[in-house]
């Protein structure tokens, strides 16, 4: 999202485009968008809008209904598809109750839905229900959080906003919540808003556009007014340390990274997110921020997503002594997991099963922040919420001191049932969910296929290549299929022990480690023994030996500092094991390569490593190798056309089958999946059986 720089949040309705929508929920998906476009508006997937009008009903019938957005979705990329339609004449006798229970409350709103077919509604539709306007917004500004989580906030809200805003304290969101802001605005009439306590906004008006307006007014009187007051300089107590220069950090950040990654992954595996930026540095830097970060939740939004709190590691940035900051997180880690399940232990319910213990959110002075999420891209939302969070520090700290959700408001937000029951809506994990997998030769046929199988299965993946064009092409066809970040394209030589080193680095900074290497990158020459150069061997040898070692070795290095284990499959060849005419540097490379993961293999299973090989053969298409020379050096040797290559290779196999790259994918995606757990230093044939290549 495309977010204003200044201080004060941009009105964004266009009028010509707004005359354009058809009246009704094109209009409320429209207002919707725009407030979900600016994070210090709404949150990545809170906040909640609506709108009442009438609609015929399937018996032809003008029923009045109430659009309301749907549970799980974002206002800032949601269509009509994610409101929900709810008749209002079955809604407003619930007026009268005097309570109600979130399940009770769900089970009867479901029965008011139009159609069954529509989402699940927001747990906060009856906000929305009993306030007696056309159109609600309900959000979580900045400003206006910052100035509800300071402990003066109702004083500096009578001068903000005189007597035209209605104070609810805090209480969890539902039936008693709903009713408290709903009497509280009928009890004054002359009311423009509704500020809750440590929650934040909810705004009203006749028309789409009136509502919309009045929402960005309030939280602009709001930032305004603070802003007024904000002393740069004194922000989070004043600056204790100082940032690292950016490369220094950022180097610093990958060598730490799969330290943490492996220190937060012992329940369940987590993808990692670095974040430098300057409100993030000016915060991990403040003398004062350590005991701020500690106090809790700024609303129940960002808990969700952040934890009650974030684990800040107290290093002295000054020193620059990386094994000191490694030993710093390690140890807050392992109490950061012990207070959580304490934590746990002195609020649960009945029934409550304890989340992973880790944290989300991990914050460095003089580097940055760490976010851990199942994904990258949840991973990201942890670290857009405490960018938030940081945002209503500053606003709170400026009017008073910042307070937060108690310890028990704060776990029953996190364990709340509803909040449980998003979860049970999302698909299962697939096999390679929460996993990084690193492919040498990324852009050719066998590295591009197993890439978009693995993507496909849920893992992560890195596309090294010397053809970076080549290899950002197929990273931009997963990131547009699977979702921005899912793919990453890095220039690498595998003969080159720096660019190696700079590619993990770079896998380490974007994803915090690496789970699965598939040693790929490929070449081979063809020439009679004796008219072998020294030249030609040397280059086997530089690629198919030394380049898989480079990779290899960087990989084991990565995998012990994780601790998690983890999973290389090399890309042999039928070579290999069987001793192919006039290709004597080639196969004797591939005979080295195959026993180089036999050696890895039986040094690294105390670590979990586990090291197999694939032996394909004749992988003609999308192969940039056989688009070679080697074509041509091939067919000579068998005393055919070039073009009769793919015929002659079928032909010879036991099962009279040609072999394309997703065949040998298909076989590292075994290898390196929980199907082959117990499986290491093996070789796999994928040549349609070539008797010569049978393993022995």
């Amino acid at each position: 999202m495309v977010e204003n720089r200044g201080n004060l949040v941009e009105n964004r309705w266009d009028q010509a485009k707004a005359k354009q929508l058809t009246s009704g929920l094109d209009e409320l998906v429209y207002r919707s968008n725009l407030l979900g476009s600016d994070r210090r508006v709404c949150n990545w997937g809170g906040g909640n809008t609506s709108m009442k009008t009438t609609i015929a009903d399937f018996r032809g019938r003008e029923v009045e209904i109430m659009w309301v957005k749907g549970s799980g979705s974002d206002l800032a990329t949601m269509q009509a598809k994610h409101f929900t339609g709810l008749r209002m004449d079955d809604i407003r006798p619930l007026y009268e109750r005097d309570d109600m229970s979130d399940e009770e409350m769900v089970e009867y709103l479901t029965r008011c839905m139009i159609d069954s077919k529509h989402p699940r509604m927001s747990i906060e539709t009856l906000l929305h229900a009993f306030l007696p306007f056309k159109h609600v917004d309900h959000t979580h500004p900045d400003s206006i959080i910052g100035l509800c989580c300071a402990d003066n906030g109702r004083e500096i809200a009578d001068e903000i906003f005189g007597d035209r805003y209605v104070w609810v304290p805090y209480i969890r969101p539902g039936f008693k919540l709903s009713k408290m802001i709903a009497e509280g605005v009928r009890n004054h009439p002359k009311a423009e808003l509704v500020l809750m306590e440590k929650h934040g906004l909810v705004t009203w008006g006749d028309t789409a556009e009136e509502c919309y307006n009045k929402t960005i007014e309030i939280i602009n009187e709001a930032a305004a007014y603070i802003e007024a007051r904000v002393n740069e300089e004194q922000l989070f107590g004043g600056a204790q340390y100082q940032s690292l220069p950016a490369e220094e950090r950022r180097d610093i950040a990958a060598e730490v990274m799969p330290l943490i990654r492996g220190a937060v992954s012992e329940e369940k595996r987590m993808i990692l997110s670095f974040d430098d930026a300057e409100d993030v540095l000016k915060f991990v830097n403040g003398k004062d921020s350590k005991e701020l970060s500690q106090i809790g939740a700024a609303c129940p939004d960002h808990l969700v997503h952040t934890k009650m709190k974030p684990l800040f590691i107290d290093w002295d940035p000054a020193t620059k002594d990386v094994e000191a900051l490694k030993t710093a997180i390690r140890e807050g880690v392992a109490n950061y997991k012990e207070e959580y399940k304490r934590y746990f232990e002195r609020n649960k319910n009945e029934g409550d099963k304890m989340f992973e213990p880790a944290p989300r959110v991990i914050l460095i002075p003089g580097i940055g922040m760490i976010n851990t999420g199942k994904s990258l891209a949840m991973a990201k939302v942890s670290g857009a919420l405490y960018h938030r969070a940081i945002a209503v520090m500053r606003y709170s700290t400026t009017l008073g001191n910042f307070v937060s959700l108690s310890e028990n408001e704060s776990y029953n937000v996190e364990y709340w049932p509803l909040e449980i029951y998003k979860l049970t809506l999302q698909p299962p994990e697939a096999e390679f969910s929460r996993k990084v997998a690193f492919i040498t030769g990324g852009a050719g046929g066998i590295g591009s296929e197993t890439a978009r199988l693995l993507a496909e299965q849920g893992a992560h993946v890195v596309l090294a290549d010397l053809n970076l064009e080549g290899a950002q092409q197929v990273a931009d066809e997963i990131n547009e299929q699977y979702g921005e970040g899912r793919a990453l394209a890095v220039q690498m030589d595998v003969t080159k022990e720096d660019m190696v080193q700079a590619a993990y680095r770079e896998t380490a900074l974007q994803y915090g480690g690496v789970d699965i290497i598939v040693n790929n990158a490929g070449l081979a020459t063809s020439s009679p023994f004796e008219e072998t150069s020294l030249d030609e061997w040397n280059l086997n040898m530089n690629v198919l030996g030394t380049g898989y070692f480079l990779v290899a070795r960087e990989a084991f290095k990565l995998m012990k500092e994780q601790k998690i284990g983890g999973s290389m499959v090399f890309v042999g060849s039928k070579n290999s094991i069987y001793a192919g005419k006039n290709a004597t540097a080639y196969s004797a490379a591939k005979a080295l390569e195959a026993h180089l993961a036999r050696c890895i293999a039986a040094e690294g299973g105390q670590y979990g490593i586990r090291v197999n090989t694939v032996l394909p053969d004749a992988i003609l298409q999308g192969s940039n190798i056989w688009n070679s020379a080697w074509r041509n050096e091939r067919a000579a040797a068998y005393g055919i056309e070039p073009d009769q290559l793919e015929e002659y290779y079928r032909k010879r196999t036991t099962l009279q089958v040609n072999v394309y790259p997703r065949d040998v994918a298909e076989g590292i995606a075994f290898f390196a999946s929980s199907k082959a757990e117990k499986t290491t230093g093996c070789m796999l044939t994928i040549d349609g059986g070539v008797p010569a290549a049978f393993t022995r």
